[in-house]
């Protein structure tokens, strides 16, 4: 194992830590909610942008920590990582982008809101 010299509770505390870190700071943002946050980039806020990109951060050392990737090839972590990468973003910005979409045209279209 790549990684059988480095103590497992000190790797466990670290995982931890770092993890701990990324969520205080997302529960931090979402409660204080600053100013400067709520500009829009690219159809939506700053700060729903600053929570997707934390999310992915903790998804992909999650990914790192928990499924042992740091010991692997890099071909192989490239071929776990890189739809994480991509695709989820892509997803976000699509659910976003099409869930705004449907809400304008239910509040201001010509669908009412009675399905």
């Amino acid at each position: 194992m790549a990684h059988a010299h480095v103590s497992n509770v000190k790797r466990i505390w670290t995982v931890f830590v770092i993890l701990s870190v990324v969520t205080i700071v997302e529960v931090a943002l979402g409660i204080v909610r600053p100013e400067w946050s709520m500009a829009h980039i690219i159809g939506m806020k700053i700060l729903n942008w600053i929570f997707i990109i934390l999310t992915i951060v903790k998804a992909y050392y999650i990914a790192w920590a928990f499924m042992h990737l740091e010991g692997e090839k890099g071909a192989f972590r490239w071929s776990i990582v890189l739809p994480l990468l991509v695709l989820v973003p892509y997803l976000a910005f699509i659910l976003l982008t099409e869930g705004s979409y449907v809400h304008d045209v239910l509040s201001d279209g010509f669908v009412s809101w009675d399905f």
